[in-house]
């Protein structure tokens, strides 16, 4: 089945993980980053977790300060501006699930990118930072792939 026209150029995008505090704040910065005005980015937990300083330390070696974040739920999101996006991302399981769910109800996309949470990682700071790395890393080719063309046209 082919995705619908909009999908392929949203103007609203928001991505989600299990607790909105490690994969989806550093996917939003990244998209931000890359569409500092063509796009409206934001993300949200299944759950509500804490801001990872990992994650934290990992964007600021890209020059993303993502320090100010607060972790949010959907339904926090949905309470504070409602949840009109044209496209969710999800990178948990859990977080495709509850999207699926508010797709009932809201007439946004869904995909799905599986991602590893580099919270479950064992070991040293290294150890730690280099995964932590590597989810940015994977984020960010995904990213590049996925919205290469938004934006393009327009010059």
């Amino acid at each position: 089945m082919a995705a619908p026209p909009r999908a392929r150029d949203p103007q609203s995008v928001l991505f989600a993980c299990a607790m909105n505090s490690v994969r989806s704040p550093m996917a939003e910065s990244l998209l931000q980053h890359m569409f500092p005005q063509g796009l409206y980015v934001k993300s949200a937990g299944a759950r509500k977790g804490e801001l990872d300083p990992f994650a934290v330390a990992v964007m600021d070696e890209l020059g993303q300060d993502i320090s100010a974040h607060k972790p949010q739920t959907f339904e926090e999101l949905e309470d504070w501006e409602g949840l009109n996006f044209d496209l969710i991302i999800t990178l948990s399981p859990e977080a495709h699930h509850k999207a699926l769910e508010l797709t009932r109800t809201l007439a946004a996309d869904v995909e799905y990118w599986p991602t590893q949470d580099p919270t479950t990682i064992e070991g040293s700071r290294d150890q730690k930072l280099a995964a932590y790395r590597e989810v940015c890393d994977q984020l960010l080719m995904r990213i590049r792939r996925r919205f290469a063309k938004v934006g393009a046209a327009s010059g």
